[in-house]
């Protein structure tokens, strides 16, 4: 008699915890005409609550000091450096070479600790110091947008998953991920690597399932400040734009290309997703012409 294997059925992760789908779906993983595992089909009600629970996470986020962010960034590099073989196993499931796949979890450990070094700098590389007419010291700064949402690369597992991740928050800011539909196997495997990294419940959310089905909700949700478009789909592109008008929420769209590529470690990335603050303060002139204490 043969045996019926049992696949697991993978959960999304919102707010740190491992939640089933409020729908109650599930897709099949197809790899090579193997079913592999089951994904969720996250509905609107999941990308609701995770919103919900990014955007209670992105004050204590943003305010934390820049060298605390830096340390969580790289603890997370730290779990997944321990969970290296396991990774380099699920992309090899999902159809990657072994040599490629060990290149791409590396890599993928490298990229994160490259943002965690930029945590602490790269708010005095965007900053300035404003020339004005007047008695006043006019300084601008970038802070956080706030709640992100992403799709993420549809060609990419692991990755391109990190580059955005890692991007987005080393910035301040929080997110909701809706996984590549067919490669969502290392995307709910590296939520168990978030979920114990430090990584306050709620500043990554990371739901599975269709982009079509999700994508009016992602562009037009009132408490989504930006909206990261990984892809090449005029169709998408052209309804996500016209959608976020709505709210003026920033669109930024991105390659779906080759994450080994070293453009992929910038700092305007992190920066796509800050917004410039102005401060005006008022001071005494002490110059040359006779001004005093």
């Amino acid at each position: 008699m043969s045996r019926i294997e049992v696949l697991k059925t993978y959960k999304i992760y919102i707010g740190g915890s491992f939640p089933r789908t409020e729908s109650g779906r599930y897709y099949p993983l197809i790899v090579n005409k193997k079913t592999v595992a089951n994904m969720c089909l996250s509905s609107v009600k999941d990308f609701r609550n995770a919103v919900v629970a990014a955007r209670n996470a992105q004050g204590g986020w943003a305010h934390k000091t820049a060298y605390n962010r830096n340390q969580i960034l790289y603890r997370i590099a730290e779990v997944l450096e321990g969970r290296k073989a396991q990774f380099v196993s699920e992309l090899e499931l999902q159809g990657i070479t072994k040599a490629k796949a060990q290149k791409e979890v590396d890599l993928s450990i490298d990229r994160l600790i490259y943002y965690a070094g930029w945590c602490d700098k790269y708010t005095q590389l965007y900053s300035t110091v404003n020339p004005v007419a007047g008695s006043f010291f006019n300084f601008s700064v970038p802070e956080p947008t706030g709640v992100v949402a992403v799709f993420a690369p549809q060609q990419s597992s692991l990755l391109g998953l990190v580059t955005q991740i890692a991007s987005i928050i080393a910035g301040g800011n929080t997110c909701v991920v809706l996984a590549a539909e067919q490669l969502a196997l290392c995307a709910v495997t590296f939520a168990e690597v978030l979920a114990t990294s430090d990584v306050p419940g709620g500043v990554v959310n990371i739901l599975t399932g269709n982009q079509t089905e999700l994508l009016t909700q992602f562009a037009a949700h009132k408490d989504v400040n930006a909206i990261l478009y990984c892809g090449a789909a005029s169709d998408m592109i052209t309804k996500i734009q016209d959608l976020a008008i709505e709210n003026l929420k920033r669109v930024v769209v991105r390659e779906d290309g080759d994450y080994f590529d070293d453009k992929f470690e910038s700092p305007y990335l992190i920066y796509d997703f800050q917004e410039t603050k102005t401060t005006w303060h008022p001071i005494e002139v002490i110059a040359g012409a006779g001004a005093g204490y």
